[in-house]
């Protein structure tokens, strides 16, 4: 039986977007690959969901960021 997912986990902390991306792909690898134990089948799923969640909320908040810097570009751009 395949050991755990290699990328460390880090519960609920702050893990930046890149770190929950490969624990996501070594976790969808372990899922696919069939060796996950029945038994912590569910604990994977669980943890999965977390990190998708997590990713998504990056990814809502660097888009708002990024169009608020845009926003301020053009407000700057105009006054000239």
């Amino acid at each position: 039986m395949k050991e755990p997912s290699k990328v460390k986990s880090k519960g609920n902390e702050d893990i930046s977007y890149q770190d929950a991306v490969n624990e996501l792909e070594a976790i969808l690898e372990e899922i696919e690959e069939g060796n996950t134990d029945i038994d912590v089948l569910s604990e994977r799923v669980k943890r999965a969901l977390f990190l998708i969640n997590l990713c998504k909320t990056k990814l809502r908040q660097t888009d708002e960021e990024v169009k608020k810097l845009l926003s301020g570009l053009e407000d700057t751009e105009e006054e000239k």
